[in-house]
């Protein structure tokens, strides 16, 4: 029997990422090259800070930042 490794998970639009539990929520998204500042991680429905440190079994949403928009003043 296969050991079992103590895992989070983190899931993005439609994409489930499983990582290793007790690493920062940041440490995780350089690992899947997803840069921390492109999402807001969001943890039973209140928003985390990246280096909150991932729990076994828990599964952490991951909602993209959408950011731009017009140059200079809008009219």
């Amino acid at each position: 029997m296969a050991s079992a490794t103590m895992t989070a998970k983190l899931r993005l639009r439609d994409k489930i990422y499983e990582v290793p539990a007790g690493m920062t929520i940041r440490d995780a998204l350089h690992r899947l090259a997803i840069e921390p500042e492109s999402v807001l991680a969001i943890r039973d429905g209140e928003l985390v800070t990246d280096d909150e440190t991932l729990r076994e079994g828990e599964v952490v949403r991951l909602v993209a930042v959408i950011s731009g928009g017009a140059e200079g003043p809008g009219r």
